[in-house]
Protein backbone atom coordinates (compact mmCIF):
# COMPACT_ATOMS: atom_id res chain seq x y z
CA UNK A 1 0.00 0.00 0.00
CA UNK A 2 1.55 2.97 -1.11
CA UNK A 3 -1.42 5.83 -0.73
CA UNK A 4 -3.04 6.40 2.02
CA UNK A 5 -6.65 4.46 2.59
CA UNK A 6 -8.49 4.64 5.53
CA UNK A 7 -9.17 1.12 7.22
CA UNK A 8 -11.95 -0.98 7.92
CA UNK A 9 -11.37 -4.32 9.85
CA UNK A 10 -10.37 -6.31 6.74
CA UNK A 11 -7.20 -3.97 5.89
CA UNK A 12 -6.53 -3.25 9.57
CA UNK A 13 -5.97 -7.48 9.78
CA UNK A 14 -4.42 -7.65 6.09
CA UNK A 15 -2.01 -4.62 7.26
CA UNK A 16 -0.53 -6.71 9.89
CA UNK A 17 -0.57 -9.93 8.66
CA UNK A 18 1.88 -8.67 6.04
CA UNK A 19 3.98 -7.02 9.02
CA UNK A 20 4.03 -10.92 10.39
CA UNK A 21 5.00 -12.14 6.84
CA UNK A 22 8.01 -9.63 6.03
CA UNK A 23 9.26 -10.44 9.80
CA UNK A 24 8.83 -6.52 10.14
CA UNK A 25 7.00 -7.64 13.78
CA UNK A 26 6.40 -9.62 16.33
CA UNK A 27 3.39 -9.18 17.69
CA UNK A 28 1.76 -12.47 16.67
CA UNK A 29 3.62 -16.09 15.60
CA UNK A 30 3.48 -16.65 11.54
CA UNK A 31 0.36 -18.85 10.37
CA UNK A 32 -2.41 -17.14 13.23
CA UNK A 33 -5.79 -16.97 11.97
CA UNK A 34 -6.44 -12.91 13.18
CA UNK A 35 -9.41 -10.89 13.57
CA UNK A 36 -10.34 -6.95 13.93
CA UNK A 37 -13.47 -5.05 14.81
CA UNK A 38 -13.41 -1.61 15.29
CA UNK A 39 -14.16 0.25 18.54
CA UNK A 40 -14.20 3.47 20.35
CA UNK A 41 -15.48 6.92 19.98
CA UNK A 42 -13.37 9.26 19.96
CA UNK A 43 -13.53 12.34 17.15
CA UNK A 44 -10.53 12.05 15.17
CA UNK A 45 -9.60 8.46 14.43
CA UNK A 46 -10.26 4.67 13.44
CA UNK A 47 -9.18 2.19 16.34
CA UNK A 48 -9.46 -1.51 16.06
CA UNK A 49 -8.65 -4.53 18.21
CA UNK A 50 -6.42 -7.14 16.29
CA UNK A 51 -6.43 -9.88 18.05
CA UNK A 52 -5.18 -13.94 17.07
CA UNK A 53 -6.42 -17.43 18.04
CA UNK A 54 -4.84 -17.42 21.23
CA UNK A 55 -6.41 -14.12 22.27
CA UNK A 56 -3.06 -11.78 22.22
CA UNK A 57 -3.77 -8.82 20.87
CA UNK A 58 -2.54 -5.18 19.60
CA UNK A 59 -4.12 -1.54 18.94
CA UNK A 60 -3.84 -0.33 15.62
CA UNK A 61 -4.71 3.57 15.42
CA UNK A 62 -5.37 5.35 12.30
CA UNK A 63 -5.93 8.96 12.09
CA UNK A 64 -8.35 10.49 9.69
CA UNK A 65 -8.07 13.44 7.16
CA UNK A 66 -10.78 15.09 8.91
CA UNK A 67 -12.45 15.48 12.77
CA UNK A 68 -15.24 12.45 12.64
CA UNK A 69 -17.44 14.62 15.04
CA UNK A 70 -17.81 16.92 12.38
CA UNK A 71 -17.22 15.73 9.24
CA UNK A 72 -15.27 16.03 5.68
CA UNK A 73 -15.77 19.48 6.36
CA UNK A 74 -13.27 19.79 8.83
CA UNK A 75 -10.13 18.51 7.43
CA UNK A 76 -7.29 17.43 9.33
CA UNK A 77 -3.41 16.71 9.31
CA UNK A 78 -2.51 13.04 8.81
CA UNK A 79 0.71 14.30 10.49
CA UNK A 80 -0.81 14.22 14.11
CA UNK A 81 -0.11 10.28 13.82
CA UNK A 82 3.61 11.34 13.30
CA UNK A 83 3.45 13.35 16.55
CA UNK A 84 1.31 10.66 18.84
CA UNK A 85 3.69 8.26 17.68
CA UNK A 86 6.82 10.42 18.34
CA UNK A 87 5.32 11.72 21.75
CA UNK A 88 4.69 8.33 22.94
CA UNK A 89 7.99 7.27 22.17
CA UNK A 90 9.74 10.55 23.66
CA UNK A 91 7.75 10.13 26.80
CA UNK A 92 7.88 6.16 26.82
CA UNK A 93 11.23 6.52 27.25
CA UNK A 94 11.40 9.03 30.16
CA UNK A 95 8.32 7.13 32.26
CA UNK A 96 7.98 3.64 30.51
CA UNK A 97 5.70 2.72 33.09
CA UNK A 98 3.06 5.14 32.31
CA UNK A 99 2.83 5.75 28.97
CA UNK A 100 1.21 3.01 26.39
CA UNK A 101 4.03 1.30 24.53
CA UNK A 102 4.42 2.04 20.63
CA UNK A 103 4.77 -1.40 18.56
CA UNK A 104 4.77 0.26 15.11
CA UNK A 105 4.54 3.43 13.26
CA UNK A 106 3.77 3.77 9.73
CA UNK A 107 4.22 7.75 8.37
CA UNK A 108 2.00 6.81 4.61
CA UNK A 109 -0.88 5.04 6.19
CA UNK A 110 -1.12 7.54 9.24
CA UNK A 111 -1.00 4.77 11.60
CA UNK A 112 0.56 3.73 15.48
CA UNK A 113 0.56 -0.18 16.50
CA UNK A 114 0.55 0.21 20.30
CA UNK A 115 0.07 -2.47 23.15
CA UNK A 116 -3.25 -3.17 24.21
CA UNK A 117 -4.43 -1.92 27.38
CA UNK A 118 -8.06 -3.60 27.04
CA UNK A 119 -7.25 -5.36 30.44
CA UNK A 120 -7.76 -1.61 32.19
CA UNK A 121 -9.97 0.99 32.28
CA UNK A 122 -10.94 4.33 30.91
CA UNK A 123 -10.61 7.01 33.84
CA UNK A 124 -13.48 8.71 32.49
CA UNK A 125 -15.87 5.90 33.02
CA UNK A 126 -14.71 4.37 36.24
CA UNK A 127 -14.97 8.00 37.68
CA UNK A 128 -18.50 7.99 36.83
CA UNK A 129 -18.95 4.97 38.70
CA UNK A 130 -17.55 6.06 41.63
CA UNK A 131 -14.60 3.97 41.53
CA UNK A 132 -11.39 4.88 43.59
CA UNK A 133 -7.88 4.57 42.09
CA UNK A 134 -5.18 4.79 45.12
CA UNK A 135 -2.04 5.17 43.02
CA UNK A 136 -3.72 7.60 40.44
CA UNK A 137 -2.48 10.85 41.49
CA UNK A 138 1.02 9.78 42.27
CA UNK A 139 1.35 7.78 38.49
CA UNK A 140 -0.21 10.80 36.66
CA UNK A 141 1.92 13.42 39.00
CA UNK A 142 5.28 11.55 37.91
CA UNK A 143 4.50 11.15 34.30
CA UNK A 144 3.89 14.95 33.57
CA UNK A 145 6.51 15.92 36.21
CA UNK A 146 9.59 13.73 34.61
CA UNK A 147 8.34 14.49 31.23
CA UNK A 148 7.77 17.95 31.62
CA UNK A 149 11.64 18.28 33.68
CA UNK A 150 13.42 16.19 31.40
CA UNK A 151 12.45 18.12 28.19
CA UNK A 152 12.34 21.62 29.80
CA UNK A 153 15.19 24.28 29.29
CA UNK A 154 16.31 23.13 33.04
CA UNK A 155 17.71 19.90 31.28
CA UNK A 156 18.15 19.89 27.57
CA UNK A 157 21.02 22.60 26.03
CA UNK A 158 19.04 24.83 23.74
CA UNK A 159 19.99 23.86 20.81
CA UNK A 160 18.90 20.71 21.35
CA UNK A 161 15.37 21.60 22.46
CA UNK A 162 14.63 23.97 19.56
CA UNK A 163 15.55 21.08 17.41
CA UNK A 164 12.47 19.28 19.06
CA UNK A 165 10.51 22.74 19.24
CA UNK A 166 11.09 22.32 15.47
CA UNK A 167 10.11 18.84 15.45
CA UNK A 168 6.76 18.91 17.35
CA UNK A 169 5.66 21.81 15.64
CA UNK A 170 1.70 21.03 15.27
CA UNK A 171 0.19 23.94 14.09
CA UNK A 172 -3.62 22.39 13.17
CA UNK A 173 -4.32 20.80 16.10
CA UNK A 174 -3.12 23.56 18.47
CA UNK A 175 -5.18 25.70 16.41
CA UNK A 176 -8.31 23.70 17.86
CA UNK A 177 -7.09 23.82 21.27
CA UNK A 178 -6.77 27.25 20.51
CA UNK A 179 -10.00 28.19 19.87
CA UNK A 180 -11.76 25.39 21.52
CA UNK A 181 -10.06 26.72 24.77
CA UNK A 182 -9.99 29.73 24.63
CA UNK A 183 -12.02 31.46 21.91
CA UNK A 184 -15.06 29.54 21.24
CA UNK A 185 -16.90 30.09 24.82
CA UNK A 186 -16.67 33.54 25.13
CA UNK A 187 -18.25 34.86 21.95
CA UNK A 188 -21.30 33.30 19.89
CA UNK A 189 -20.13 30.55 17.67
CA UNK A 190 -21.69 27.52 15.99
CA UNK A 191 -19.20 25.43 17.50
CA UNK A 192 -20.75 25.93 21.20
CA UNK A 193 -22.88 23.43 22.39
CA UNK A 194 -25.35 23.75 25.44
CA UNK A 195 -29.03 24.44 26.22
CA UNK A 196 -30.79 27.02 25.95
CA UNK A 197 -31.88 27.34 30.03
CA UNK A 198 -27.91 28.42 30.44
CA UNK A 199 -27.67 31.46 27.84
CA UNK A 200 -27.81 34.01 30.29
CA UNK A 201 -24.96 32.56 32.17
CA UNK A 202 -23.06 31.68 29.42
CA UNK A 203 -23.88 35.88 28.45
CA UNK A 204 -22.79 36.85 31.91
CA UNK A 205 -19.13 34.75 30.78
CA UNK A 206 -18.84 36.82 27.56
CA UNK A 207 -20.03 40.30 29.46
CA UNK A 208 -17.02 39.92 32.26
CA UNK A 209 -14.87 41.90 30.67
CA UNK A 210 -12.01 40.95 33.78
CA UNK A 211 -12.43 37.15 32.56
CA UNK A 212 -11.92 37.47 29.07
CA UNK A 213 -8.95 39.58 29.60
CA UNK A 214 -7.79 36.67 32.16
CA UNK A 215 -8.20 34.38 29.45
CA UNK A 216 -6.51 36.58 26.74
CA UNK A 217 -3.32 36.40 29.00
CA UNK A 218 -3.83 32.16 29.27
CA UNK A 219 -4.18 32.32 25.77
CA UNK A 220 -0.74 34.34 25.25
CA UNK A 221 0.47 31.57 27.48
CA UNK A 222 -0.11 28.49 25.68
CA UNK A 223 0.37 30.48 22.06
CA UNK A 224 4.32 31.51 23.10
CA UNK A 225 5.76 29.69 25.82
CA UNK A 226 7.38 26.20 24.44
CA UNK A 227 8.62 25.24 27.97
CA UNK A 228 8.09 21.41 27.55
CA UNK A 229 6.90 18.51 25.46
CA UNK A 230 3.33 18.41 26.28
CA UNK A 231 0.84 15.45 25.90
CA UNK A 232 -1.43 18.61 24.87
CA UNK A 233 -4.66 16.09 25.59
CA UNK A 234 -4.67 15.09 29.38
CA UNK A 235 -8.06 14.72 29.69
CA UNK A 236 -9.64 11.61 32.12
CA UNK A 237 -10.79 9.76 28.52
CA UNK A 238 -6.82 9.86 27.76
CA UNK A 239 -6.13 7.83 31.01
CA UNK A 240 -5.95 3.94 31.87
CA UNK A 241 -5.98 2.78 34.69
CA UNK A 242 -6.54 -0.03 37.55
CA UNK A 243 -5.49 -0.60 41.23
CA UNK A 244 -1.94 -0.48 40.67
CA UNK A 245 -1.43 1.18 36.91
CA UNK A 246 -1.77 4.30 35.18
CA UNK A 247 -0.95 4.63 31.37
CA UNK A 248 -1.36 7.99 29.16
CA UNK A 249 -2.66 7.53 25.70
CA UNK A 250 -3.81 9.43 22.69
CA UNK A 251 -0.82 12.75 22.85
CA UNK A 252 -1.97 13.45 18.95
CA UNK A 253 -2.04 16.99 20.51
CA UNK A 254 1.05 16.87 21.51
CA UNK A 255 3.44 20.31 21.00
CA UNK A 256 5.95 22.37 23.25
CA UNK A 257 4.13 24.68 25.50
CA UNK A 258 3.33 26.05 28.93
CA UNK A 259 4.06 23.47 31.31
CA UNK A 260 0.75 24.15 33.52
CA UNK A 261 -1.82 22.91 30.70
CA UNK A 262 -1.25 19.67 31.08
CA UNK A 263 -1.39 18.98 35.28
CA UNK A 264 -4.34 21.90 34.59
CA UNK A 265 -6.64 19.72 32.32
CA UNK A 266 -6.16 16.83 34.33
CA UNK A 267 -7.08 18.07 37.52
CA UNK A 268 -9.63 20.21 35.72
CA UNK A 269 -11.58 16.86 34.79
CA UNK A 270 -11.55 16.03 38.14
CA UNK A 271 -13.43 18.75 39.13
CA UNK A 272 -15.63 18.06 35.95
CA UNK A 273 -16.30 14.49 37.80
CA UNK A 274 -16.81 15.83 41.37
CA UNK A 275 -19.49 18.30 40.18
CA UNK A 276 -21.18 15.99 37.59
CA UNK A 277 -21.35 13.93 40.78
CA UNK A 278 -24.37 15.34 41.79
CA UNK A 279 -25.85 12.99 39.61
CA UNK A 280 -24.94 10.26 39.46
CA UNK A 281 -24.79 9.31 43.26
CA UNK A 282 -28.02 9.90 45.09
CA UNK A 283 -26.99 9.30 48.41
CA UNK A 284 -25.47 12.61 49.96
CA UNK A 285 -23.60 10.75 52.11
CA UNK A 286 -21.74 8.28 49.41
CA UNK A 287 -21.45 11.66 47.59
CA UNK A 288 -19.98 13.67 49.97
CA UNK A 289 -17.40 10.46 50.37
CA UNK A 290 -16.51 10.22 46.74
CA UNK A 291 -16.18 13.93 46.21
CA UNK A 292 -13.79 14.16 49.28
CA UNK A 293 -11.70 11.22 47.49
CA UNK A 294 -11.62 13.69 44.13
CA UNK A 295 -10.52 16.44 46.61
CA UNK A 296 -8.12 14.04 47.81
CA UNK A 297 -6.44 12.76 44.65
CA UNK A 298 -6.22 16.27 43.26
CA UNK A 299 -4.34 17.75 46.38
CA UNK A 300 -2.17 14.79 46.20
CA UNK A 301 -1.06 15.10 42.26
CA UNK A 302 -0.89 18.53 42.51
CA UNK A 303 1.57 18.36 45.74
CA UNK A 304 3.69 15.48 44.17
CA UNK A 305 4.10 17.07 40.76
CA UNK A 306 5.48 20.51 42.18
CA UNK A 307 7.94 18.61 44.92
CA UNK A 308 8.98 16.48 42.34
CA UNK A 309 9.60 18.79 40.15
CA UNK A 310 11.57 21.37 42.60
CA UNK A 311 13.19 17.81 43.61
CA UNK A 312 14.59 17.60 39.79
CA UNK A 313 15.47 21.13 39.27
CA UNK A 314 17.81 21.23 42.13
CA UNK A 315 19.35 17.64 41.44
CA UNK A 316 19.41 17.45 37.52
CA UNK A 317 19.22 21.21 36.04
CA UNK A 318 22.23 21.78 33.71
CA UNK A 319 21.75 25.05 32.66
CA UNK A 320 23.86 27.12 34.80
CA UNK A 321 21.53 30.13 35.04
CA UNK A 322 18.66 28.77 36.35
CA UNK A 323 20.61 27.49 39.78
CA UNK A 324 20.28 31.24 40.65
CA UNK A 325 18.43 31.97 44.14
CA UNK A 326 14.94 32.10 43.56
CA UNK A 327 14.73 31.52 40.40
CA UNK A 328 13.15 27.79 40.84
CA UNK A 329 10.31 29.29 43.46
CA UNK A 330 9.28 31.55 40.60
CA UNK A 331 8.91 29.14 37.94
CA UNK A 332 6.55 26.93 39.96
CA UNK A 333 4.73 29.42 40.94
CA UNK A 334 3.98 30.49 37.43
CA UNK A 335 3.54 26.87 36.96
CA UNK A 336 0.74 27.16 39.67
CA UNK A 337 -0.79 29.85 38.65
CA UNK A 338 -0.96 28.78 34.64
CA UNK A 339 -2.11 25.17 36.08
CA UNK A 340 -5.24 27.43 37.91
CA UNK A 341 -6.32 28.93 34.96
CA UNK A 342 -5.64 26.20 32.74
CA UNK A 343 -8.03 24.16 34.78
CA UNK A 344 -10.26 26.91 34.59
CA UNK A 345 -10.90 27.30 30.69
CA UNK A 346 -11.08 23.34 30.49
CA UNK A 347 -13.96 23.32 33.25
CA UNK A 348 -15.78 26.49 31.41
CA UNK A 349 -15.03 24.72 27.87
CA UNK A 350 -16.21 21.20 28.38
CA UNK A 351 -19.66 22.88 29.87
CA UNK A 352 -20.61 25.06 26.85
CA UNK A 353 -18.38 24.61 23.76
CA UNK A 354 -17.72 21.56 21.04
CA UNK A 355 -16.57 18.85 22.98
CA UNK A 356 -18.22 17.72 26.47
CA UNK A 357 -17.83 15.07 28.64
CA UNK A 358 -20.00 12.54 30.03
CA UNK A 359 -19.63 12.70 33.37
CA UNK A 360 -22.00 16.08 32.59
CA UNK A 361 -24.11 14.99 29.77
CA UNK A 362 -24.85 11.48 30.95
CA UNK A 363 -26.61 13.08 33.77
CA UNK A 364 -30.54 12.04 33.18
CA UNK A 365 -32.33 14.56 34.99
CA UNK A 366 -32.33 17.93 33.10
CA UNK A 367 -32.31 19.87 36.40
CA UNK A 368 -29.57 18.27 37.88
CA UNK A 369 -27.83 18.36 34.24
CA UNK A 370 -28.21 22.41 34.46
CA UNK A 371 -27.31 22.84 37.84
CA UNK A 372 -24.51 21.25 37.44
CA UNK A 373 -23.36 23.12 33.99
CA UNK A 374 -24.36 26.21 36.19
CA UNK A 375 -21.67 25.29 39.39
CA UNK A 376 -18.71 23.91 36.49
CA UNK A 377 -19.06 27.47 34.92
CA UNK A 378 -19.15 29.82 37.80
CA UNK A 379 -15.98 27.50 38.84
CA UNK A 380 -14.47 27.74 36.00
CA UNK A 381 -14.55 31.59 35.95
CA UNK A 382 -13.96 31.71 39.67
CA UNK A 383 -10.57 29.63 38.98
CA UNK A 384 -9.72 31.95 35.89
CA UNK A 385 -10.02 35.05 37.87
CA UNK A 386 -8.05 34.34 41.05
CA UNK A 387 -5.45 32.42 39.34
CA UNK A 388 -3.01 35.04 39.71
CA UNK A 389 -3.33 35.58 43.13
CA UNK A 390 -2.78 32.09 44.51
CA UNK A 391 0.92 32.27 44.86
CA UNK A 392 1.22 28.83 46.94
CA UNK A 393 -0.60 25.29 46.49
CA UNK A 394 -2.33 25.53 49.37
CA UNK A 395 -3.50 29.10 48.87
CA UNK A 396 -4.94 26.99 45.56
CA UNK A 397 -6.99 24.31 47.85
CA UNK A 398 -8.01 27.10 50.01
CA UNK A 399 -9.69 28.79 46.56
CA UNK A 400 -11.62 25.72 46.19
CA UNK A 401 -12.61 24.63 49.26
CA UNK A 402 -13.93 27.98 49.03
CA UNK A 403 -15.98 27.78 45.75
CA UNK A 404 -16.87 24.13 46.15
CA UNK A 405 -18.89 23.95 50.07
Amino acid sequence: MTHYVAFNAQRAIDYVSTLIDTQQCDFFAPGQTLSAYEFGDGNLNLVFRISDEHNNSVILKQALPYARCVGESWPLTLDRARIEAQVLLNHGAICPQFTVRVLHYCATQALTIMEDLGQLQILRGAQNNAQQFPQLAQHVATYLSHTGFYNSDFYLPAQHKKALVSQFTNPELCQITEDLFFSDPYIDHPRNNYPQQLAPHVQALRNNSALKLAVAKLKARFLSSPQSLLHGDMHSGSIFVDQQNTKMIDPEFGFFGPIGFDIGSFIGNLLLNYCAQRGHIADFVARRNYQTHLLSTLVECYSVFEQQWVSLIEQHTTEQSFKVAGYSEQFMQQVLQDSIGFCGTELIRRTIGLAHVADIDSIRDDDTRLSVQQQTLALGEQLILNAPSCNTKDAFFSLLISQLN
